[in-house]
């Protein structure tokens, strides 16, 4: 898959920019600040129908512009795609395909994949294990609907089991027929996870090794308390606690992967290098696995990659992402020597562009910076 063409008005603080794309590797330079992240951050949001950094779609709009609009085409299995996101200030957000909008966002999820590496991924590391979950659903919704189906119901019946316990209702019949719900799908999540991490960790620790090299040994393992036990066993013996507590303390909602480096978890004995190159691992890991899945190879998009790296890393990231098993690639960088060392590794299609106070420009081959 390639993303061609990118029209964006009033995105964060760019107020417009009509780009056009190199097949191969697309460099953004410009100091921190000037919305690098944000032409990024506007690809992942025609993907994921939301912002990888915002917490609300309306602070997506620009500074007192009373709307947004990102347009973009896309060559996907020799057809060329035209998506649309558009958003008024207190309305919700519009979603087209080929000019029709979707009535469902989940039915456009997994349709442009698309993963991100971003500064933002410490919180893979050192974050809750919300953060580790959305990493298993992001990458698992991708390639099977009957996954993200199943985390929709299910995310629905622990908001409405919620509700009842806030009420202090006490009918069983009643929450045995939400339970029903939240037990079927539990039981789906539960199974996709555990294949998943099984898939996903021989990846990862390849794409460690290929930055860190071979003495550091690192893994995965997933933690839920739907192991050796039912979704039904864990609420039935948890409800009056619930009750007590307010909310529904027990199920996959609560599902983790603890981060290994040995024997040890990664948050507490990992350097600032090494946790970086960890989560560096999960994401190219993440593209390895999409790859597999997803019928379009995904577009990969690199955010301020080389911070907190050594030399020898850095070289060996360069190595890796310069193989032409990644396809289109987006990098950006406040040093102009790490992505013209990309660049002279290409072969194929490739471009620049300077970004400054939200303009962005190209910069033609031989021009300066």
């Amino acid at each position: 898959m390639k993303l061609r063409q990118l029209n964006i008005m009033n995105y964060k603080n760019i107020a417009e920019a009509n780009l056009e794309f190199a097949s191969g590797v697309n460099c953004l330079i410009g100091n921190n600040g000037m919305g690098k992240t944000n032409i990024l951050d506007a690809i992942y949001y025609l993907s994921f129908c939301r912002s990888y950094t915002a917490q609300t779609d309306q602070s997506v709009i620009r500074h007192e512009a009373p709307f947004m609009l990102l347009q973009a085409s896309y060559d996907r299995r020799d057809v060329q795609e035209q998506v649309t996101v558009s958003l008024q200030r207190g309305h919700r957000k519009v979603v087209r395909r080929g000019g029709k909008e979707y009535q469902r966002l989940s039915q456009h999820i997994g349709l442009l994949p698309v993963v991100m590496i971003s500064p933002m991924d410490w919180d893979l590391i050192r974050g809750a294990g919300e953060e580790r979950r959305r990493l298993m659903d992001q990458i698992i919704s991708q390639g099977d609907k009957e996954y993200l189906d199943a985390l929709i119901r299910y995310g629905k019946a622990v908001e409405q089991r919620n509700s009842m316990i806030r009420q202090d209702m006490r009918d069983p019949l009643l929450y045995e027929t939400v339970e029903a719900v939240m037990e079927h799908t539990a039981a789906i999540i539960h199974q996709r996870r555990a294949d998943f991490v099984l898939r996903f960790t021989p990846r990862m620790m390849h794409y460690y090794n290929a930055i860190a090299g071979d003495k550091e040994r690192v893994s995965l393992t997933y933690t839920s308390q739907l192991s050796g036990t039912s979704m039904r066993e864990l609420l039935s013996s948890t409800r009056e606690r619930d009750m007590a507590i307010g909310y529904t303390t027990r199920g996959v909602h609560r599902d983790d992967i603890e981060l290994l480096l040995g024997d040890w978890p990664m948050r507490r004995t990992g350097s600032q290098g090494q946790c970086k190159t960890y989560t560096l691992a999960l994401r190219l890991a993440q593209f390895d696995f999409l790859r597999e899945v997803t019928p379009v190879t995904p577009v990969l998009l690199l955010d301020d990659i080389f911070d907190k790296l050594d030399a020898s890393r850095v070289e060996r990231i360069v190595e890796v992402v310069s193989s032409e098993r990644f396809g289109q690639i987006f990098i950006t960088d406040t040093n102009r020597t790490h992505l013209d060392h990309i660049m002279r590794r290409m072969t194929g299609d490739h471009r620049m562009f300077v970004v400054t106070d939200g303009h962005c420009e190209p910069v033609e081959k031989g021009g300066a910076s």
